[in-house]
């Protein structure tokens, strides 16, 4: 199983409407779930401290909700960029590694300043989408469009062209 874990709520009906698009799109090829867990007001971020303590009490939320099993991928800014033949090949391989770890594969979208240290820690990969910087409600669609076309890449359709 695929599970899009995300910190905050869609609070965007048009794109709430075409995440829910690709999410019916991609059970074609595997079941898909996507998770919210609450995100913390970001009061105060110009403190150090006070950025911290947001990053790291919504990494807690998260981390909550991921079991040992599971192969996490995090989008973060750090990690690496791959085209879309490239992530489909990634998509076939951590599925496969996820369901001999007997684990769901999960990708993590953290809150908006950033993963904590410890949601770093436990990310198995992390990927960069672009260089370009989108909101987290848009990051939600693109994800679940870019696995949608990783598994029509994989599976020979044309919607990749």
């Amino acid at each position: 199983m695929i599970r899009l874990l995300c910190v905050g709520k869609m609070k965007d009906k048009a794109l709430q409407s075409l995440a829910s698009e690709y999410v019916r799109r991609i059970s074609a090829f595997s079941r898909v779930e996507v998770f919210e867990v609450k995100d913390e007001p970001n009061t105060h971020t110009e403190r150090e401290a006070e950025m911290v303590r947001i990053k790291d009490s919504e990494a807690e939320r998260v981390l909550a909700k991921l079991r040992d099993q599971d192969l996490v991928i995090l989008l973060d800014l750090g990690g690496k960029m791959w085209d879309s033949e490239q992530f489909s090949q990634k998509l076939d391989s951590w599925q496969q590694k996820a369901g001999r770890k007997g684990g769901d594969l999960v990708f993590v979208i953290a809150g908006s300043l950033g993963p904590g240290t410890s949601l770093l820690r436990r990310a198995d990969e992390r990927w960069k989408l672009s260089d370009l910087t989108f909101t987290h409600l848009l990051t939600r669609v693109l994800i679940l469009e870019q696995i949608y076309r990783g598994f029509m890449i994989l599976h020979g359709r044309t919607y990749h062209k």
